[in-house]
């Protein structure tokens, strides 16, 4: 229980850690454009700790699911003596017109060129992206972390397992039954921890290579060299014969005109590898971080069907995806069952712990750039969306129609918020009661 909790908080803090340095993201240029900072806080509700430097106010808040910063002016003024209904007439304009009274308390007599809403469009841009651009960052130092320093997993010419029996390829069952045959490999007497050195005489160097071979010789004694405690020795085993469906290049199962799928047959001893990792070049870190950025961007755009899928698990008999979602609580929830593992040296979990930071950091960067406010990605694309306007007036010379009031979105905001809401007590329920099974 002492290792879970460990776990919990050390994911925490690389979460708060993750949060904190994202609005730094947003923080540092704000200051570098001139725009009066009031607030920087971790965290959302009541105040825990907080500290005034200058004048931006600098705290911790109790609920950790975020952060955010103050910037005064986020909302032009309305127009005055502009037609409509008045702001107190309905729900809707009492909602834009409170947001955008929120807005102007914050400027005082002398500031108005410190505002928001008067920043150049570009900068505008880079102050709300700075922010997803840090989970970028972070997430792209942890991939090299992770492949530099550690490396990538690979099958090792160590055997990592080995089949007592041979099942049809259509059981899925995990034990042996009483008259299943023994496997080749068991029968050869092959054990976990045993390095294959050759097999039929070629000098193995790579387990894809071992495989071909012994696919190749289906009923046909082979001769393996294999190095246990140090010392080699040598066995004979003979692959049994086993159907498999056929495969092209990319992994692809290969259809019949027919639409079945073809098989062939091939030689089987039931084995299997033991995987280590293999430092790999700086040039590998940024080809993984597009690779997990293009996974999350498939996840956010089906996350309507993938938060029905959680549903029907959370509520129903339905399985939970690995490759789902996930709330911060399942976040946490991982990394405590990770550092209570029995049996799984440290080395491999700090892999995989540095692992789930830097999806969740992916994460945080493709989510936050989704084109709605309250998120970064609401922001950027009203800023350009005033962009496109000025320089259509400009280019047929008509007059400034002047910056987007964004105060106006307020009621899609709110909706925004309450679905965003209802989607991570969801998660968390669901993370609960049916949570992901990561380790086994």
């Amino acid at each position: 229980m002492l290792l879970f909790i460990l776990g919990v908080v050390i994911m925490l803090i690389g979460v708060a850690v993750s949060i904190a340095l994202h609005e730094i993201g947003h923080l540092v240029p704000a200051k570098l454009f001139g725009v009066k900072v009031t607030q920087y806080m971790i965290g959302f509700g009541r105040t825990l700790f907080s500290v005034k430097k200058g004048e931006t106010e600098y705290g911790i808040k109790a609920i950790p699911l975020g952060g955010y910063i103050s910037m005064i002016g986020m909302f032009p003024p309305g127009k005055e003596g502009g037609g409509g209904r008045n702001a107190t007439t309905g729900f809707m304009q009492a909602m834009v017109q409170d947001a955008r009274t929120s807005s102007a308390e914050t400027v005082m007599v002398g500031e108005e060129d410190r505002t928001f809403y008067r920043l150049a469009v570009w900068k505008r841009i880079i102050i709300m992206f700075g922010g997803p651009f840090m989970n970028l960052v972070i997430a792209t130092v942890l991939f090299g972390v992770i492949l530099v320093g550690f490396g990538a997993p690979q099958n090792s010419t160590t055997v990592g397992a080995v089949n007592q029996c041979v099942q049809p390829a259509t059981s899925t069952s995990k034990t042996c039954e009483p008259n299943a045959p023994q496997g080749p490999a068991a029968a050869a007497g092959l054990k976990p921890g045993d390095t294959i050195v050759s097999i039929g005489g070629t000098t193995i160097t790579s387990w894809a290579q071992s495989t071909a071979i012994i696919r190749e010789s289906a009923d046909r004694p082979l001769t393996v060299v294999l190095r246990r405690d140090g010392q080699e020795r040598t066995v004979v085993l003979t692959p049994t014969t086993n159907t498999v469906a056929k495969t092209d290049s990319s992994g692809k199962v290969v259809k019949a005109a027919d639409g079945s799928t073809q098989t062939l047959t091939v030689g089987f001893v039931g084995i299997s590898p033991m995987p280590e990792l293999v430092p790999q070049p700086i040039t590998a870190v940024l080809p993984a971080v597009g690779a997990q950025t293009g996974a999350v961007v498939g996840v956010v755009v089906h996350l309507p069907q993938r938060m029905v899928d959680v549903w029907n698990a959370a509520f129903g008999s339905a399985p939970r995806d690995p490759n789902g979602p996930l709330s911060l609580v399942g976040v946490g929830r991982a990394a405590g069952e990770l550092t209570a593992l029995d049996g799984v040296p440290v080395i491999d979990k700090v892999y995989t712990m540095l692992g789930i930071l830097a999806s969740l950091n992916i994460a945080l960067f493709v989510f936050n750039l989704i084109p709605l406010l309250p998120l970064d990605g609401g922001h950027i694309a009203g800023a350009l969306w005033e962009g496109f306007r000025r320089t259509m007036a400009k280019l047929f010379k008509r007059r400034d129609p002047g910056p987007v009031d964004m105060a106006k979105l307020m009621p899609l905001t709110m909706a925004v918020v309450v679905v965003l809401g209802g989607m991570s007590l969801l998660l968390m329920y669901a993370d609960i009661v049916k949570p992901v099974n990561l380790f086994g």
